[in-house]
């Protein structure tokens, strides 16, 4: 291993305007390559018709989060490989790479004829260009982050890195400006057939602003003074395991900073969208404006929790937020239920659904149920009806709607997912598109804003955290890879995952219990790993006291 020491060369002090174009171009580099990243997840359902076409819509709705996730799988490989680089060759170049790779992928979906056209090749290529968005992505965050970091002043950390938090939030905001302009413009149904195509297409437009934007900055004064004193590391990936007390600040990055900011952040934005267009059968344009609403709304608390961490430190922001999100999780998501559709849950309560049936077991992922109680439950999970199954169930399959009992068993496939859900209408269950009214849409969008202030308190100050925790000449491997394992696997499956908990379950708030679960384990290991009391600046050992301000 390398020696590996703290430069002791005066730093360059950028200037008022360097430090402000720094953040400006690093931040709209930011909202541009996460808006490349989620247009996927915004227009899902539609994707999921051209690309990953099934007669169950679930298994479908399922196949498009799994290429979702396969984005995501990919990432720590990107942060492995940019945070080599950035640690290597500098931190702004190698983000330069990465958004130019981020721009060309996502092109390349909006060219990628349909399933219909060419067969399985289309999602063979879908999957291929999310593995580059996820390569891409894997070292953006991480470039981004320190760049910025690098460049402020100690005392201002959290406040100039909040904004690289609040951008991946913008990311997800433009993705729906894009979409509801689009749909504004061109009719539904060309929409559906190729309109949607365009917001990919623009982000050749995004690219070459950003592109623009990134070429005006010079390299981090860390990095140069780094470079000129000749204190690179060896080999960036294998010290970031070997140097002392490493191994204990990636444990604690993955679990108790990146695990709660991940999973909290994508029940906030992608669970809360998918929960209202799904089983709340809420109009997907209404959705896409309270998504919007909530989340332009959001992007102000992540500025506000970075520059509130500048005084007490970076801990507090992230247990509370923590703590906050497991006390009323589960409360705003039943808050929001009641008031996106009311009818659903009145009338669960007055005509609960119970069936009956041998091997009542429901496979998502199958084409075909096994058992007729399977698709029964298959139908049932695509109506978006929760459901119980009865103890010691007769061997005729059929369900009991309130106080009224239904024969299930001998049906054609035709025929039996119609009669469903005339028995369910029959019973009082609404399935129209739900359109709140207004009174009940700004509730929704003020629980969705919560969602989002949980999230910014636990991800607001992550950037300058993750930036002190580790040492320079290592910093942007070793911030990477925890973040990315993190981000990739524990959020980045989250719509799957919760998605399957769902769908097996016939409870559509029962994927809320794996964000809770994640975040209870990561608040663990946040009390127990990360430094209370004032910000600090790297130092080798864990135990150091607080370093001066002015330490750069």
């Amino acid at each position: 291993m390398s020696e590996i020491a703290a430069s002791d060369a005066p730093l360059h002090q950028p200037s008022a305007k360097e430090v402000r174009l720094v953040i400006a171009a690093s931040s709209a580099g930011t909202v541009f390559e996460w808006y490349d990243f989620f247009i996927y997840g915004t227009l899902a359902a539609i994707i999921g018709k051209a690309f990953f076409p099934a007669d169950n819509e679930t298994l479908q709705l399922l196949l498009v989060w799994a290429g979702f996730a396969v984005g995501f799988g990919f990432r720590p490989l990107g942060a492995i490989l940019f945070g080599f680089l950035g640690d290597k060759l500098g931190r702004k170049y190698t983000f330069l790479v990465t958004v130019t790779l981020m721009g060309v992928a996502t092109a390349g979906v909006g060219l990628i004829p349909s399933a219909a056209t060419i067969g399985l090749a289309a999602p063979a290529i879908v999957i291929f260009l999310r593995i580059l968005q996820g390569l891409a992505l894997g070292g953006e965050y991480g470039g981004a982050a320190i760049y910025v970091a690098e460049h402020a002043p100690p005392e201002k950390r959290g406040f100039y890195t909040s904004f690289i938090q609040a951008s991946v939030v913008g990311g997800f905001v433009l993705s729906i400006v894009v979409v509801l302009a689009c749909r504004a413009l061109i009719p539904e149904d060309a929409f559906n057939e190729w309109g949607w195509r365009i917001p990919f297409l623009l982000s050749l437009i995004l690219l070459g602003i950003s592109l623009w934007m990134r070429l005006k900055l010079s390299e981090s004064p860390v990095f140069k003074a780094m470079k000129e004193s000749g204190e690179m590391a060896g080999n960036p990936f294998v010290e970031s395991f070997t140097y002392p007390g490493n191994k204990k600040r990636i444990f604690v990055a993955l679990f108790g900073i990146t695990g709660i900011l991940t999973t909290i952040w994508y029940t906030a934005f992608f669970s809360g969208m998918s929960f209202l267009r799904g089983p709340m059968k809420m109009d997907p344009a209404l959705v896409e404006m309270v998504m919007l609403i909530a989340g332009g709304l959001a992007m102000v608390f992540y500025v506000l929790v970075g520059k509130w961490s500048d005084r007490v430190g970076r801990k507090l922001p992230i247990v509370v937020g923590a703590v906050a999100t497991l006390a009323l999780l589960f409360p705003i998501f039943w808050g929001i239920g009641a008031l996106a559709n009311p009818g659903l849950a009145q009338s669960a309560r007055e005509a609960p659904v119970v069936v009956n049936g041998t091997d009542c077991t429901y496979d998502p992922f199958a084409s075909q149920q096994k058992s007729e109680c399977g698709r029964l439950l298959g139908d049932l999970t695509s109506f978006g009806i929760s459901y119980e199954i009865a103890d010691g169930g007769s061997s005729a399959t059929g369900l009991a709607i309130g106080n009224r009992s239904h024969d299930y068993e001998g049906m054609a496939d035709a025929d039996r997912k119609v009669a469903v859900q005339t028995w369910l209408e029959a019973a009082g269950y609404d399935f129209s598109i739900q359109r709140p009214p207004f009174a009940n849409l700004v509730g929704i969008v003020a629980l969705l804003l919560g969602c989002g202030i949980l999230s910014a308190l636990t991800y607001g100050s992550v950037a300058a955290l993750l930036a002190e925790m580790f040492p320079p000449q290592i910093r942007y491997s070793s911030m990477s890879i925890p973040y990315h394992i993190g981000a990739g696997y524990l959020g980045g499956f989250l719509p799957l995952i919760a998605g399957y908990i769902v769908a097996t379950t016939g409870d559509p708030y029962s994927g809320l219990w794996y964000t809770w679960g994640i975040v209870a384990f990561g608040l663990v290991v946040a009390w127990w790993g990360i430094h209370g009391g004032p910000p600090r600046d790297f130092t080798p050992s864990d135990d150091a006291p607080p370093v001066s301000p002015s330490t750069p």
